[in-house]
């Protein structure tokens, strides 16, 4: 049996006993994680989320760059659509320690360079040795980015693959400061 046949037999065995058809296309808990690709970082299984308590998005190094921007916003829309107004309240970054970008930081820095959208002279501000300073970095991007919602609350996570356990590196907090005197 190759590995495809596996994966339907999983899916018939979820369908019949795992299956929840009632739940809504928003995450039930107003939460997106980004999480890297790394199938040793999955964040349904590190975090222990249940079907339907989160959106996870994962690209390489789980990084801000272009792409994640560009889902999040479509995101605002598809919730607003799906009349929920205020879209995703909480934003989890999650990276982890013995990261493969360190390898395409290595040998393939131009590639690394356009994944991240910048040049490959500006890669070791973005600390991708180092993750631990990178979703602080990240954190900051995102608090940089006047695109997203005020009220979005955000934090940055490190998985550590030796270990299994998850270090809070930037507490969860609001994405920016509301405005002296808005009421808020």
């Amino acid at each position: 049996m190759d590995f495809n046949d596996v994966i339907l037999e999983r899916n018939a065995d979820f369908a019949n006993t795992g299956f929840a058809p009632d739940l809504k296309m928003m995450p039930l808990t107003g939460t997106i994680v980004v999480g890297c690709v790394d199938p040793r970082v999955d964040p349904a299984s590190v975090l222990g989320l249940k079907q339907g308590e989160a959106a996870v998005i994962r690209n390489v190094g789980g990084r801000v760059n272009r792409s994640l921007l560009e889902t999040l916003a479509v995101l605002a829309v598809v919730a607003k659509a799906a009349g929920r107004p205020d879209g995703a309240r909480n934003l989890v970054l999650l990276q982890h320690t013995d990261c493969g970008i360190i390898g395409c930081h290595k040998h393939a820095p131009g590639l690394l360079a356009r994944h991240l959208g910048v040049e490959p002279a500006e890669l070791d501000k973005l600390a991708i040795t180092e993750p631990y300073e990178a979703v602080a970095l990240d954190v900051a991007a995102l608090k940089a980015n006047r695109e997203l919602p005020d009220g979005l609350i955000v934090s940055g996570l490190v998985y550590d693959v030796k270990t299994g356990r998850i270090e809070t590196v930037v507490p969860p907090a609001p994405l920016r400061e509301s405005a002296a005197g808005d009421g808020k």
